[in-house]
């Protein structure tokens, strides 16, 4: 089991991870850090645990808009998807209409 210290508003944290997830906890704890520091300095005076609950709707915010935006190029790709299939599907019906009506013009004219 891994185990990492962050800082957060110059208090260290020690934090339990699994093994191979040291860095990257640390950078989250980093990242945590900038945000509380700087809704700390935008909001002036308030309690740590308020500032750790408005540090916390900051970044689902973040991740909210993220997710959103995530889905909406989900979305545009599903539709490119889409659009790209059905072209291969005309171009192949097309394909096959030419040479039935080939066939068919060859059976006429026996």
């Amino acid at each position: 089991m891994g185990q990492v210290s962050i800082t957060i508003r110059g208090r260290s944290y020690q934090i339990a991870c699994d093994d191979g997830q040291e860095a990257h906890l640390a950078r989250l704890g980093r990242y945590l850090d900038q945000r509380s520091e700087q809704l700390a300095t935008a909001s002036g005076s308030i309690s740590d645990s308020l500032l750790l609950v408005m540090t916390a709707l900051v970044i689902a915010d973040e991740l909210s808009d993220t997710l959103g935006e995530l889905e909406s190029v989900r979305g545009s790709g599903a539709q490119n998807a889409r659009a790209a299939a059905e072209n291969e599907v005309v171009a192949a019906l097309d394909q096959l209409t030419a040479r039935i009506e080939r066939i068919a013009a060859g059976l006429s004219g026996t």
